[in-house]
């Protein structure tokens, strides 16, 4: 019997390798993307000192489209906001394994058309 992996495992590790790399500090902290099939959520965290900055997702903001690419525009602009408030500029983006596509670079698009920068 030939045991086949999941997609979420192949992702799972695939954001291992990505997150040798890529760490976030306190002067530019690194904004994660995690999907699901019916909602979107992104993070901006200080990977130094293992905290959280702001958040932000699509259950939060309470969207019936959480699960495309207007509800994760959205949600880029509402972490976007929040970061401004805190006087995060710069961040590091990690996709979380996803492909850069659909919901993930509408997320990013967005974050960016919110001032910042990666």
């Amino acid at each position: 019997m030939i045991h086949k992996e999941s997609r979420n495992s192949i992702r799972q590790r695939r954001h291992q390798r990505v997150r040798e790399k890529v760490s976030g500090t306190a002067e530019c902290p690194r904004l994660v993307v995690f999907r699901s099939n019916k909602n979107i959520e992104a993070q901006i965290i200080d990977d130094v000192k293992g905290v959280t900055l702001c958040a932000s997702s699509s259950v939060a903001l309470k969207l019936t489209d959480g699960g495309n690419k207007e509800g994760a525009a959205k949600v880029g602009a509402d972490l976007a906001a929040k970061a401004k408030e805190k006087n995060i500029t710069k961040v590091v983006f990690d996709r979380g394994g996803y492909d850069y596509h659909g919901r993930v670079a509408a997320l990013a698009d967005a974050a960016r058309k919110g001032g910042l920068l990666f």
